[in-house]
């Protein structure tokens, strides 16, 4: 990514000097904040010089593709609509060779690293879909369309949500790939090739919204069985799955098949819309059993896990958790009895100590009395 701890890009971001927040996968870029408002960034790099030269060398005679590039994800990100569900996209800027893309930045997890250790439950996938579904549907809404769902895009939150994000370097990518291939689509599919490679979820064979809700059934077929519905070992063999609609039996899709067999049908027209998807999902959630009907998350796709017991309990921005040991306990619990005031105010313990004396000579006189009786 070649940034360092404390780099400023484009004047504005400044790269943290934390690097275990640095995601594994190079497309989910590296942690920065905003010097201007201080708000929490990622930024994500192409890389121009290396990308360009081996299919259009004269490229490097036109300085201003950086920035026409810019402007067109500036534009994306305007007209993106402001969604719990999606990451908002900050903008492009062109400097040193690199087109660096700049999204908000959530506390969480990204998906592929959280469902890296195999097949995921079908009703935690339902959830995770329904949060996607939506997404896409309010982009869908404005026109757009998102065209780089996949699970290094996606971040699930502390409280399990999922976020969908790469909105931007999606638009940047498609961007570049059509001002190296220009109206030659030999050059196009190229670029992509180099750029996007054999991963299915970027070739649909269609555009526009039917393309992005053909990458969410190939998204959720990957995690439930824990790997791809098409052959990725070389994008031939890839394409010409997906253009024939040869995928593998979703057996292991459980609950979740017949929706996932409907979104990666090859016609456009017999695939749900994201507004279907999302009202089917919520059936599938309301009649799954617990914990998943209740809401609740399971442990092994949370960024933090839950305790032993019971819910995830909020604390307040910069509270610490104490831990104190048996001894410590007992002695924190001494010191407070030492310092609670007495129950009984001072002034009274002399005239109470002198009833109680009476009262008990009394009760030693009446009873002397009663067996001499």
């Amino acid at each position: 990514m070649r940034a360092v701890p404390g780099q400023v890009v484009g004047g504005r971001y400044r790269v943290t000097d934390r690097p275990a927040e640095v995601p594994a996968h190079p497309s989910a870029g590296v942690p920065a904040r905003d010097a201007v408002g201080g708000a929490l960034v990622t930024l994500s790099a192409l890389e121009l010089p290396e990308f360009l030269d081996p299919l259009r060398p004269e490229m490097e005679e036109q300085p201003g593709q950086g920035p026409r590039v810019a402007e067109r994800v500036a534009a994306v990100a305007a007209a993106a609509p402001d969604h719990p569900r999606l990451l908002r996209g900050l903008g492009a800027v062109p400097e040193g060779g690199l087109l660096w893309v700049a999204e908000e930045r959530l506390p969480g997890e990204p998906l592929s690293r959280l469902a890296g250790n195999g097949p995921v439950s079908p009703y935690r996938v339902a959830e995770i879909a329904a949060d996607l579904a939506g997404a896409l549907e309010a982009l869908h809404r404005t026109g757009l369309t998102h065209g780089n769902l996949t699970a290094e895009a996606v971040v699930v939150c502390e409280d399990g949500a999922a976020v969908l994000g790469g909105l931007l370097r999606g638009a940047a990518e498609e961007e570049l790939c059509q001002a190296v291939g220009g109206p030659v689509p030999r050059r196009v599919y190229e670029a992509r090739a180099l750029l996007v490679g054999a991963r299915a979820e970027r070739w649909p064979i269609d555009a526009g919204a039917p393309a992005d809700c053909w990458a969410l059934g190939v998204l959720l077929y990957r995690l439930l069985s824990g790997y791809g519905p098409y052959p990725e070992q070389d994008l031939p063999t890839l394409l010409g799955a997906v253009r024939d609609g040869r995928f593998r039996p979703a057996d292991g899709c459980g609950v979740l098949r017949p929706l996932v067999e409907r979104l990666l049908q090859p016609e456009a027209g017999l695939r749900p819309d994201a507004a279907a998807v999302r009202q089917e999902l919520r059936t599938v959630l309301a009649g799954a059993p617990e914990p998943f009907g209740a809401g609740a998350v399971p442990a092994p796709l949370l960024p933090v896990l839950r305790p032993p017991a019971g819910p995830l309990v909020p604390r307040p921005r910069g509270a610490r958790a104490v831990r104190r040991t048996d001894r410590q306990g007992a002695e924190h619990r001494a010191e407070v009895e030492l310092r609670r005031p007495p129950r009984v105010p001072p002034a009274l313990l002399g005239p109470l100590l002198v009833g109680g004396v009476v009262l008990a000579l009394v009760a030693a006189l009446a009873a002397v009395v009663a067996f001499a009786g």
